[in-house]
């Protein structure tokens, strides 16, 4: 079981740090609306600028901190919780503009794992 959490870890990390600094400028079929980058899909949300640099930041750091936690433990429930609570608010903003709910999957897949990685051990 530590070693599929840890994994979770790192998928979620990894995956989050890509596409909030390799792939912020860059179309997907997962952003909201007809968004061709992260600026975009705030715009489409009706959410100010401002709050695309805070979330960003957040999932970046809290992605960092899940990484972190492999090795320092104190850090695995603030940083899974945090990001489930963030993943969440992504689905109600795709659900929010009547995206179709394939947009919403990485973000419910992602919220899966974190709540998965902070309730390790507890759920058994």
């Amino acid at each position: 079981m530590d070693i599929l959490i840890t994994i979770f870890k790192l998928i979620v990390g990894l995956s989050l740090i890509n596409v909030w600094i390799l792939q912020r400028n860059k179309p997907t079929r997962w952003r909201g609306g007809d968004a061709q980058n992260i600026t975009e899909e705030f715009q489409v949300y009706g959410l100010p600028l401002w709050s695309c640099y805070v979330i960003g930041s957040l999932k970046v750091l809290l992605g960092i901190a899940l990484i972190i936690s492999i090795w320092v433990p104190v850090l695995v429930a603030p940083a899974a919780i945090g990001l489930a609570v963030l993943l969440l608010g992504s689905i109600v903003m795709h659900l929010k503009i009547k995206d179709p709910l394939y947009k919403s999957f990485p973000a419910f897949l992602f919220m899966v794992l974190c709540i998965s990685i902070a309730f390790q051990g507890q759920l058994v």
